[in-house]
């Protein structure tokens, strides 16, 4: 058994709760771990209110929050390869076994063995966050030198589109609100704040012929402000807002396989990619994590750290 903090049904906070489970047993697929760090994101949210019941809708209640983690492996499915029992790793839970927990699933093809030299907090930043970086700029396929703008850039994974980007030799420009400022001009992007109303205008004045390509992090009426300043439609790409194909774009299509995952874990070793987390909790305190995300205040990346009872900024 370990305890687990989710929700028992589909709604808003009310509906979240701390309860014990057994642990999961891991298909030939998965391998078993005991979590030691789960990133927080947008997706566990969304996922509580019932938005996207296509993701887990089938799985029975309490369903556990969480989709990254970094953890010691307890047991391997006979067809994972390359992982062994105790090794500590990093990965998604994509079946829905969730991460907030002291015991969870990973599905062995979307799970890598943790580099020495990466702290937990930071690998279990990756599985989302940094991936989705990763795919969305491979999916754009600029040449060095083009201008890329990162619509809503503050996040923890506009932030980290943010450094793939620059790394690439991609012009960054970036929108956000105005506490994110900070953090998105030391990811390496040229900051817009949106919170005037004209940052069309403003965009424009830093790119008068438009920008070569969108990475679209908000979607709703602010994507389809900002997509008109891409030159060609087909180069905006979305991770929030599936009808981006009304405007000749593509939803970012996302890989998190265990090469996508050790390119991400270099990147950081190398110093070439920080997550900025800007807050870890332990797990006790997994709503107000969650709540910080939610309301979308939180500049960076917020965590959850298993190996540790009170809350520290970072």
């Amino acid at each position: 058994m370990s305890e687990a903090f989710g929700f028992r049904e589909f709604g808003g906070p009310q509906v979240q709760e701390f309860f014990d489970r057994p642990d999961p047993v891991p298909n030939p697929a998965e391998v078993l771990i005991r979590v030691t760090a789960a990133g927080v994101n947008p997706l566990d949210h969304k996922l509580r209110s019932g938005i996207a019941p296509q993701f887990f809708g089938e799985r029975p209640f309490p369903q556990v929050f969480g989709a990254e983690a970094t953890g010691v492996v307890l047991a391997v499915g006979a067809e994972v390869e390359g992982l062994d029992v105790g090794d500590t790793v990093f990965g998604c839970a994509l079946t829905g076994a969730g991460t907030y927990a002291g015991t969870t699933v990973l599905l062995g093809t979307n799970t890598a063995r943790k580099p020495e030299a990466l702290r937990d907090d930071w690998a279990a930043t990756i599985p989302v966050a940094a991936t989705s970086a990763l795919n969305a700029v491979d999916q754009l396929d600029l040449p060095s030198g083009a201008t890329v703008l990162i619509n809503g850039v503050g996040g923890g994974v506009g932030l980290a589109t943010a450094q793939v980007a620059r790394d690439r030799g991609l012009n960054v420009i970036g929108t956000g609100s105005t506490a994110k400022r900070t953090l998105a001009e030391a990811a390496g992007a040229t900051f817009v704040d949106y919170t005037d109303g004209r940052v069309a205008a403003r965009v424009r004045e830093l790119a008068p012929d438009g920008v070569d390509g969108l990475v679209d992090l908000v979607g709703g009426e602010s994507l389809r402000t900002v997509a008109p300043l891409t030159r060609e439609p087909k180069k905006v790409v979305s991770v929030a807002d599936e009808t981006v194909a009304e405007l000749g774009g593509e939803m970012v299509r996302r890989r998190a396989d265990r090469a996508d995952l050790e390119h991400a874990a270099a990147l950081m070793v190398q110093g070439r990619l920080d997550p900025y987390i800007v807050k870890t909790y332990p797990l006790s305190r997994a709503a107000e994590a969650l709540a910080l995300v939610e309301s979308g205040h939180a500049p960076g990346k917020v965590v959850i750290d298993l190996t540790h009872r009170t809350a520290s900024a970072s």
